[in-house]
């Protein structure tokens, strides 16, 4: 009997103790005597064994999240606001303010310095200053945009910074 026919057998039954003796008895024989075949069914009873022994350990919230849906009672609003307010987190994007702030200035500061590089006047030579309306135009467009974004996903947030209430 050759190696594979001796690990489909291994697979086909699967550990299970209602297999044939015969097979039994042939699988360990040819594991004895074949190293390739004796480390492939170490490694695979090992592995069969984690996975029926509780490979994955539980997180222990399965007692709390069941409590809850047989409740059927959905987190408030309220309750969200309270759970993360002082964190300076936005309940609709879930960025904290300063990730938004730090995030525009590197925006502007890369877009406007994008005017030094050496390439710039290599291409500005070339093109005679043509592209500079285009060009000037969507870095205003994304910087808008990205300014509007911020605003309209923080307007709670800014009306109570700046008491607009």
């Amino acid at each position: 009997m050759n190696c594979r026919e001796i690990m489909d057998m291994v697979y086909e039954y699967d550990g299970d103790d209602s297999a044939p003796l015969c097979a039994r008895i042939r699988i360990r024989l040819h594991a004895l005597f074949c190293l390739r075949c004796g480390q492939e069914l170490e490694r695979y009873t090992a592995a069969r064994e984690a996975l029926r022994d509780g490979f994955f350990t539980p997180a222990g919230l399965e007692e709390s999240v069941m409590a809850r849906i047989l409740r059927e009672d959905p987190v408030e609003a309220d309750e969200y606001e309270e759970e993360y307010a002082g964190e300076g987190m936005s309940e609709e994007a879930g960025v904290s303010f300063r990730s938004w702030i730090i995030t525009g200035i590197l925006m502007f500061f890369s877009l406007s310095t994008s005017f030094f590089s050496l390439n710039f006047t290599k291409l500005a030579i070339s093109q005679d200053l043509s592209f500079l309306l285009p060009m000037g135009i969507t870095i205003g467009a994304v910087l808008t945009i990205y300014c509007t974004i911020f605003i309209g996903s923080h307007i709670k947030e800014l009306s109570e910074k700046f008491g607009l209430r």
